[in-house]
This record gives structure tokens, sequence and C-alpha cells, in this order.
């Protein structure tokens, strides 16, 4: 007997799906182990670092979390004998942690601290002091000893401002930094800087770049970075054997794919160079794929079974760590040999049932702007019996950033809808990364707009092709995706309900409380105010609220610092005015992204009662 879809019985409950794959955040050769950061749902998303010894380096309640640019990354390191260097959550400050013994701050209170990178035993990072008007940020040494931690004036500024810093490189003699700068009027994927300095006497040396990215050493006097002046993120070859102003690096690939992505958090690794003048890289177009690059620029694809958001985080030799995520398998951390072909899983990067979880298709469907890529989800549940003269719904998914992307990857929040008889529609509107800058640059002065248009597109063009129940088609996004969900419905005539996690609501309350790594972005997305300030009310969902009418489930962290509770709380008053069927739920403790277990199981269940209460009205 055939079970209505939407309605299928699944093993993917809530709580399985909050403690199915941690967060990780980085892998790193120590010593005869690998270490790696992952998130503990079940301890409030507290981020520890694990052994592949068995054995937790990091013990509650550390956590080892940045919050430099507010979304962190690189919050922690080690050395080969087993130090652990990290960023606590609690107080930003640097700890050192000795094998046997206990945390001790190597920076003092106040400032916060990122990108963290050990060279040649020495430690730099990004530091960030909002304690002084105006806010600045800065290249630094740290010394290792914890002679810093009371005195300030023992930590070495390299390079210093109220603009944004990231990646710093140590050269091999020890003589050079350099790193990727940008002002706070430009975000990172448009305009960023390579800037290197000599230590000794610090002059600075800036290199004609678009958007850098990722300096990384070959060598004394030579340089690898990322950059994207013809339209994607590419390697470039700097050699310094007499550096000037101006001084230009040389292109050394040429593909129709991106090493890079956009920077909002300071620990991202996108290639590796090995001692034998290979590189490792990461190629992406949609889905990711990683290559050995030879010093004759041949490319070969290694076989590995992460596709989505792959980060190169360490060599050894001729070994290569990988951690990211895959559409047939689990979040993980493998690691690749290049001698022997062999790629042995560290952690996580479980193959995923194929009956529970078939491969998403990446389809492109055309929309009013060019066309749209996205991935789709069919219903799959092999206990179930779908309907022989019923469409499937589907709820579109919709990122947040909005300069990101989604790859298509395998996950048991994915199944948590599909298994129930749910497909998902995961889609890249135009302004995500992943398809080169012209697709990014698409969203300029037109978020509110493009996006929009492109998620209708999207949705419209699954149920024409007769995949989905035109009539039971959901939209579900997170902060800027919120955005787009609610400005989707606003629109009318093409979803059946909406789904807003600590969406935006008013883009002149977000412009007037944006921390500074995003104080500029939204006139890029929608232009600068006073002089466009009528664009910020037109577009905003929270001036349409009259407009919708279908059901709308908002989710909220309560300590939101990007999005703050004001926001939703806003249209869901807006919504009861009207009287438009509404529920909403402000979590206590969280942010902006639930990581607690609780929170995570909460929220899902409320999700799928509240589809399945609307997919019902369609049946």
């Amino acid at each position: 007997m055939s079970t209505p879809y939407g309605f299928w019985s699944s093993p993917f409950t809530a709580a399985s799906v909050a403690a199915s794959a941690p967060r990780i955040d980085g892998a790193a050769f120590v010593g005869d182990e690998i270490w790696w950061s992952e998130s503990v749902p079940a301890e409030g998303g507290r981020m520890t670092v694990r052994s592949s010894s068995g054995r937790e380096v990091l013990p509650a309640p550390w956590s080892a979390r940045s919050r430099v640019h507010e979304y962190g990354g690189g919050s922690w390191t080690a050395d080969a004998d087993g130090t652990l260097f990290f960023v606590d959550a609690r107080d930003q400050r640097v700890h050192r942690l000795s094998p046997d013994a206990q945390p001790m701050p190597l920076t003092p209170a106040g400032p916060a601290h990122g990108g963290l990178r050990l060279q040649q035993g020495r430690l730099f990072a990004v530091r960030e002091d909002l304690t002084v008007d105006p806010h600045l940020r800065a290249i630094v040494e740290i010394p290792v000893n914890g002679s810093a931690a009371e005195d300030s004036s023992a930590i070495d500024v390299i390079a210093s401002g109220p603009g944004f810093f990231a990646h710093p490189a140590l050269s091999p003699d020890g003589a050079r930094m350099a790193w990727v700068e940008w002002s706070g009027e430009r975000m990172p994927w448009d305009e960023a800087m390579l800037a290197l300095t000599r230590l000794d006497d610090h002059e600075l040396v800036s290199v004609r770049t678009r958007a850098a990215l990722q300096p990384e050493w070959v060598g004394d006097d030579e340089l690898l970075y990322a950059d994207d002046p013809d339209g994607r993120w590419q390697l470039h070859r700097l050699r310094l054997d007499a550096p000037s102003a101006g001084v230009e690096g040389v292109r050394i690939t040429s593909t129709d794919a991106d090493t890079g992505y956009g920077l909002w958090v300071l620990g991202n690794r996108w290639y590796q160079p090995l001692t034998d003048g290979r590189i490792v890289a990461v190629r992406t177009n949609g889905r990711d794929e990683v290559v050995v690059i030879s010093p004759d620029g041949s490319t070969q694809v290694l076989d590995v079974p992460c596709d989505g958001h792959v980060s190169v985080d360490a060599t050894s030799g001729s070994r290569v760590l990988l951690s990211g995520s895959g559409s047939t398998v689990a979040p993980g951390v493998w690691c690749a040999d290049l001698a022997t072909g062999e790629v042995a899983t560290v952690t996580g990067g479980s193959p995923v049932d194929a009956a529970w979880m078939p491969p998403s298709r990446q389809i492109v469907v055309d929309g009013a702007h060019g066309p749209v890529h996205a991935f789709a989800y069919e219903p799959a549940n092999p206990a179930a019996e779908p309907p022989s003269d019923e469409l499937p719904p589907y709820v579109v998914f919709v990122h947040g950033g909005p300069t990101a992307h989604v790859t298509g990857a395998a996950s048991a929040a994915i199944a948590f809808y599909t298994s129930r008889g749910i497909g998902v529609l995961d889609v890249n509107y135009g302004g995500s990364t992943g398809y080169g800058r012209a697709y990014r640059e698409r969203l300029l002065g037109q978020w509110g707009v493009v996006e929009v248009d492109d998620v209708i597109a999207a949705a419209r063009g699954l149920a024409d092709a007769g995949l989905a129940d035109p009539a039971r088609i959901a939209i579900r996004g997170s902060s800027a995706g919120g955005w787009t969900v609610l400005s989707a419905v606003v629109r009318g005539g093409t979803f059946a309900a909406g789904i807003s996690r600590y969406g935006v609501t008013d883009l002149r309350a977000l412009a007037e409380h944006s921390h500074d790594f995003e104080a500029h972005y939204i006139e890029g997305l929608v232009g600068p105010l006073p002089a466009s300030e009528s664009l910020y009310i037109e577009r905003s969902p929270l001036t349409n609220a009259d407009r919708i009418d279908v059901p709308v489930l908002l989710l909220q962290g309560a300590d939101d610092p990007v999005v703050p509770p004001a926001q939703s709380e806003a249209i869901r008053d807006a919504l009861a005015a009207h009287g438009v069927d509404h529920e909403y739920v402000c979590y206590p403790g969280e942010g902006h992204g639930f990581r607690r277990a609780e929170t995570i199981i909460d929220a899902l269940d409320r999700e799928i009662a509240f589809l399945q209460r609307v997919f019902a009205k369609g049946l």
C-alpha cells in the first residue's frame, strides 16, 4: 500500500542528524599522529581537537573557536612534539597546551585572534582589537614562551591597520612575511592585495592582484598564491629576486574552475606545494576535484571521495591531508599518499547508502539573468511505496552568504527530508561562488532581485519538467538565505510555504548593526546609503509583509550578533498583524547558526511538522 510523499516513515530522526556529522575545522600531521578539530553538538557545539590515536587532545570545557572577522577560522595549530596552540572560544586569547600540562595563555586579555600558523617554531596570527576606536587588526608574531600573556609589548606587530588581514606566511629563511589584506570598503572576493615585507626593516612590497588568496612560499625568493584577474581563481607564481612596487606574479594554471573561495574564514587551504615541486590543489566548478599539478603544468586528478568544500590542510612528504564533504560520503578527513595511491579515511567519511541517499543531480535551468545552477535530491526510501498518481513535494534550499555555494554533498540533513518523501533542490543562485567572477558579480546591486528570480526559476523548472508537484514546493534558507526565502514568498505564486532561519528582514536595520567585516557588504549588493535608501526599503521583506499569503516558520538564535532577534520578531509581528499563518521560535544561547544538539533537534522536528501540515493541504 502506498504512502503519500512527505509522510514516509524514516530512520533519519532529528537526533540522528544532530549527531551524524560533526563540523570539521582543519587537520594536521603531528609527529606520528594526525590531529583534527571537530564540533561536539552534545556539548553546545564545543570545538575539540582529536587524535588518530583515539584520544581527545583538547578536553572540555576548552573550545578552539575564533571570532576574528566574526566568522573566525584557523583557531588551532600544533608542533611535531604534540604541543597544541589554540584560540579559546570564551576569551579569544591564544593558549598553549603542552603534553601532560594545563593550557596557559600566550596573549593578554582583550583582542581576539585567529588564522594561527606555526612556522619554523614561530607562531603567527591575525589579531583583531575591537576595544579601541577605530577597530584595529594586525598580523602578529606571538612568543610561544608565554611572555606576552601580561605584557603585550612582547608581541611583534608585523602589519596593522583598520582594514583586514589573512594568511600570514613566513619564508623558509625566516626573512620575509607575506599575507593578504583588504580595506573595509571592499569584500575580499572583490578586491584583496597580496603584501609582503622584510622582517628586519619592515619594507612593504605590494603585489598587483585583484582578489588574492593564500600565499605559500616555495623558496626564499619564490611565492605561490591564488588570484582571479581573468575571472577564475588560478595559481600564480611570484619571483622576488629584485622586488619593487607594482611587482606582478605569473599565472601558472588556466582552467574553467576556481582554486579559491570567498574568504569568510581564516583557516581554509585550497592548495599546498610539495617538496618535489608538485602542487596539490582544489578546483571548483560547482563540485570540487583535487588535482596534482606537476612542474611541467600537467595535471592528474586524485581519486578521492571528497568533492565538496575540500581543504588541503597539510602535507608530509608524499602524504596529503584533505578535509571536506562528498556526494557519496559523509564529511570527514582523508590522508592520500601520492607515492602509493592509497587514500585512508582518518575520521568520518563513511559511505552513504545509495538506497537512502542517491547522489545529487546537477541541473541547470534558464533564468531571467542567465543560467541557474542547482543540485537536485530526489525522494528516496527503499521501504516506502510512493503513490503512482502523485508528484513529490520539494523544498528549495537557499544557502547563506550570499557569496557562498553548495556542492551537492550527501548529508543526513538532506536525507532527513528525502527519506520522508520530500525532494530537495539546493540552488546556487546568481551571486554564488564556484562558477567564476562573472556569475558571482551577477548579484552586485541586485540583491533581492537576481537571487529571488533564480530560486523561482529553479523551482518552476523542476515543476515544468514534471519532477515536482507545483502546488507543494516550499523554500528554506538561513541568514542571507532566509532573506531570499522571505523575499520569494513576498513575490507569491511559486512557493507554498517558507522557512527562515535567522533571516534578514530589514536591510536598513542590517546595515545599521552590521559588524566590521560586512559593514560595506550590503553597499555592493544593494547600493550606498543614504542615496539608495529607497531600494533598502523597497526590497526588504518587512516592507512587503502584507503581500505574504503562505505559512512561514521563523527560527532564530537569541544571541545572534549578525542578524539579531529583532529582525525575525519584526516580521513575526507584521505577519501576525496581517493574519498570516506563522510560527516563531527563539533559541536561548544560540548565535548565528545553530550549534547545540537540542536546538538542531527541535528545529528539524518543527520544520518537518510544519512542512507536513502545509503539504497535507495539497493532497
